[in-house]
């Protein structure tokens, strides 16, 4: 008959009551505080959240460079414009002048024989160069269109502050010391200005290749160039919103 070896018991087995006591204890001891949490589970959910005003100015500072490049733009496409439509006045002189040495020529009795000769030709470099100048008034046209969702950009952040602050505005303002107004009515003066300019140009697109006498040519070519509509302090303007804005140092 064999005997039983005895075994000396392990640490664990020997407290094995002893961590059990202590789970039990344990979980005694948490569940109060889990059912504290478990019946208001939303209470973090309740504490409102302050408005994060940094996003009024951001936005803002944002417009003030787009409107910089997009006035830039506009001046690179107006030169552009000015070349070709200063090419298609060039080809109408000179076909001009070509006709009235024909006509001095032939006489007036040929003239009158041929009928023909008074026919105007078709000009394939002339129809080149006012495709070329329609395509960059289309791309004016969309210019406008964004200075138009800037000023609705700016018109938001204005009834904003309104909102919130009153017809007076916020005490603190978004930079330097401009209230938030201006920037909304310096935007709403230069889209009026390219609005006009737009206009003009969209007559000088339409009539400049069919105009036959030379001095309304130059007036054309000169409006086209000088930009009657946009005035000296629009430049101004934009250039007190990027320093307002810290995007100009002094």
């Amino acid at each position: 008959m064999q005997r039983r070896r005895l075994r000396a018991p392990t640490y664990w087995e020997c407290n094995s009551s002893i961590a059990a006591s202590y789970n039990v204890t344990a979980a005694l001891t948490l569940t109060p505080a889990l059912k504290m949490e478990d019946s208001y589970p939303s209470s973090r959910l309740m504490t409102p959240r302050k408005p994060d005003w940094n996003n009024s100015s951001r936005k803002v500072k944002d417009n003030t460079a787009d409107w910089h490049n997009l006035i830039l733009k506009w001046e690179t496409w107006n030169d552009a414009g000015f070349t070709i439509a200063n090419k298609i006045v060039n080809i109408k002189l000179h076909s001009k002048s070509g006709e009235t040495e024909q006509e001095q020529s032939d006489g007036e009795d040929d003239f009158t024989a041929k009928p023909g000769k008074a026919t105007v030709v078709y000009n394939k470099e002339l129809d080149q160069h006012c495709t070329e100048l329609l395509n960059l008034h289309d791309k004016m046209v969309k210019l406008v269109l964004k200075m138009e969702k800037l000023c609705t950009t700016m018109k938001g952040v204005n009834d904003l502050d309104t909102f919130h602050y009153g017809e007076t505005g916020r005490q603190m303002p978004l930079f330097h010391t401009w209230p938030t107004r201006c920037f909304y009515e310096i935007s709403v003066e230069l889209l009026e200005m390219y609005r006009k300019e737009l206009q003009l140009k969209s007559l000088i697109v339409q009539e400049i290749a069919h105009t036959r006498s030379c001095d309304l040519m130059m007036v054309q070519l000169s409006s086209w160039l000088y930009q009657p509509y946009i005035e000296e302090k629009a430049r101004l303007l934009v250039e007190s919103m990027l320093l307002e804005t810290g995007h100009r140092v002094l």
